[in-house]
């Protein structure tokens, strides 16, 4: 008997065809030029990741401090981009009546002609607090580094979606009654627990952003009924910068949106573009990273992150015949993950909006620990997920065509500085 597709497939398959026909790929001279971070990721004096690496414990003056940076930093480097606070209060165990602030930024650049209500955004997400136990915890994978890649991403597309931008309104294509998307950047406060993950010691500042997002309505004539339903996409960060990923594919909804970021790192590895590709494929690193793998398998006893008590912890990701980060870009079915794993994600989907969390599983090995910090980051990794988030946000935006191909990276794939030197890493950043 043939099997007959339900009515639910046959929408997500309809939903597919409609996202992807609006996605273009960038070309091989565009991948090829995509900037990696450079030295800004350098632990001890990069300007993007290092104020990061600090205790950020939410209404702490490190906390306060990492909020500067991040407005500094849009505010001297792409003014262009609009910034946003929402401030909100909220009790928590570990504080009993007291109120503790949470401040969520959010980072927004649209076409000129842009009105509220008219455009839809993709969003780039990632928390910036940091555990409170154990006290001076800094949280490098969870999640300095997710930040520092958001603020990379923004920075490699600010040009061109000017040029792209200037190109539609000198061809008279900048009617605000079109759907023509902006992006924005969502730095979370208040995803860690204070004291034991639940649905209420969690993600403190992504329940108030998603309350308020959907409550803001538009006007009647809009294409956008609240600021909750311009989210194109919902795409999460979150402990990323350690060696030998694994990121599985969690909705299938989204899958489509997945397989596109598979797509790019495919063809960035293809052109030895990935600097951890290099050091995995040597005898030394193969070794040591099946002596790693063998070492997590034997403590998955441990809790899981951000997984609710009464679920199971997610099993270990199937056996990679290579190094992929996202490992799932041919699957078809079976097992979606995406109900088992708290995150910030949680109260915007809950409202239906459309996410794609990009989270290994497992998690690293330092999550949650003290070994979480600069000098456990593998940074060949970190560059690699700066230049496949770049490359992925690039796409969806429409940028091909727009990005800066004059700028390319040395010839062994090693991205050089500004005035085209080398940059120089110290033995602290080494893994």
């Amino acid at each position: 008997m043939a099997h007959t597709p339900s009515i639910l497939q046959a929408l997500f398959h309809l939903l597919f065809i409609y996202l992807a026909a609006g996605y273009s790929t960038l070309s091989e001279e565009s991948l090829r030029a995509l900037p990696g971070p450079g030295d800004d990721f350098n632990i001890k004096t990069g300007k993007l990741l290092s104020p990061i690496l600090q205790p950020r414990v939410p209404g702490t003056p490190g906390s306060i401090a990492v909020q500067n940076h991040f407005i500094d930093f849009f505010k001297t480097t792409l003014p262009a981009w609009k910034i946003e606070l929402q401030n909100s209060t909220s009790k928590t165990p570990a504080t009993g009546d007291r109120d503790v602030p949470f401040v969520n930024l959010i980072i927004s650049r649209d076409p000129p002609w842009y009105a509220p209500g008219f455009s839809s955004r993709l969003t780039l997400v990632a928390h910036y607090d940091s555990l409170s136990v154990p006290e001076g915890f800094l949280g490098a994978v969870d999640s300095a580094v997710p930040c520092a890649i958001l603020m990379h991403v923004a920075r490699s597309i600010d040009v061109a979606l000017t040029a792209k931008w200037e190109k539609m309104q000198a061809d008279g294509m900048d009617s605000e009654f079109e759907d023509h998307q902006g992006v924005q950047i969502f730095f979370l406060d208040g995803e860690e627990a204070f004291k034991t993950w639940t649905d209420t010691d969690s993600v403190y500042g992504a329940r108030s952003l998603a309350a308020e997002m959907e409550s803001s309505a538009f006007a009647a004539q809009s294409t956008f009924h609240n600021a909750l339903s311009t989210i194109s996409l919902f795409v999460l960060l979150d402990l990323l910068g350690a060696k030998n990923p694994t990121v599985p594919s969690f909705f299938m909804t989204t899958h489509w949106a997945y397989q596109k970021m598979a797509s790019v790192e495919k063809r960035l590895r293809s052109f030895s573009l990935f600097e951890s590709s290099a050091k995995a494929a040597s005898p030394k690193a193969a070794s040591s990273s099946k002596k790693a793998s063998s070492k997590k398998a034997s403590s998955k006893k441990a809790s899981s992150k951000k997984v609710s008590p009464k679920r199971k912890t997610p099993k270990k990701a199937s056996k990679r015949n290579d190094a992929v980060f996202l490992t799932e870009a041919d699957k078809t079915g079976g097992r979606w993950l995406g109900g088992m794993i708290g995150d910030d994600h949680v109260p915007f989907m809950e409202r239906g909006v459309e996410v794609l969390h990009i989270i290994p599983t497992p998690f690293p090995h330092v999550w949650h620990k003290m070994e979480d910090d600069g000098a456990h980051l593998d940074l060949p990794t970190v560059t690699d997920w700066s230049r496949l988030i770049t490359g992925f946000t690039a796409e969806w935006m429409e940028l091909e065509g727009f990005m800066n191909t004059t700028q390319t990276s040395s010839k062994n794939g090693r991205d050089l500085n500004a005035d085209g030197s080398r940059p120089t890493k110290d033995k602290s950043e080494l893994p």
